[in-house]
């Protein structure tokens, strides 16, 4: 019988199960809710322990018509190291991140992490390892998203993404990332890039995909490589 209980932390077929907004991990309390011993009643993070075609399939069962964007298409050696998603089973999906690491000739190793969420879900913030001055959490980016012309424009299934820098000079921990924020599809989309200088491999033509809609050229993804530290 569901209990009012928390129970242990819960992971399946080698996936995590954790807060949206921090690393902790939820405990199920029945009824379909997730619990955070800092957070309370949250709708649970998926993120699997590996990056493999198998677990990526699942993500997008998991995720059903919410889209999942990548840089598209890959350049040769990146691949697919990261992904997660934000969704209740029965419920609509939250947020969804994917990564993809390769290597560039100015910058070295590259992380590219591109977040699609729901106003106030607070994950892209937790991507980008932001807070406010005062170290509280924030859950959407700041004023600086829509304040003038975006400097970076990106193609989201073909249609033209403003996005504009958000600061990372007043939250903790290392500062060798570019956070850039804007609005598709009614949903905040958030591009985290490592290195900070790896801004520069961003374009006018720069393409994201909706991964979900590639269909056979799903198999040929290539996954793997070590996970980003968020």
């Amino acid at each position: 019988m569901p209990t009012d209980e928390p129970g242990p932390p819960h992971g399946t077929d080698g996936v995590r199960v954790e807060c949206p907004r921090c690393p902790t991990p939820v405990a199920e309390v029945g009824d379909g809710h997730w619990s955070c011993p800092d957070h309370g009643i949250v709708v649970p993070l998926w993120r699997p322990m590996s990056s493999s075609y198998e677990q990526f399939a699942a993500h997008l069962q998991r995720v059903g018509p919410f889209p999942t964007f990548l840089p598209w298409p890959l350049g040769p050696g990146w691949s697919v190291s990261d992904f997660a998603a934000v969704v209740s089973d029965g419920d609509a999906t939250r947020a969804t991140m994917a990564c993809v690491a390769g290597t560039s000739q100015l910058d070295g190793p590259v992380d590219v992490m591109v977040i699609s969420e729901e106003p106030g879900t607070g994950f892209g913030a937790r991507v980008a390892g932001l807070t406010t001055p005062d170290e509280a959490e924030l859950l959407d980016p700041g004023h600086e998203v829509g304040d003038g012309p975006p400097p970076v424009r990106v193609r989201v299934d073909q249609y033209p993404v403003g996005l504009w820098p958000v600061s990372v000079s007043t939250s903790p921990g290392e500062w060798d990332r570019s956070v850039l924020a804007g609005e598709a599809g009614g949903r905040w989309l958030w591009l985290v890039l490592r290195p900070a200088s790896a801004i520069l491999l961003l374009r006018d033509d720069w393409i994201l995909r909706d991964i979900s809609a590639t269909g056979p050229q799903l198999v040929a993804l290539p996954f793997g490589g070590p996970a980003p530290a968020w």
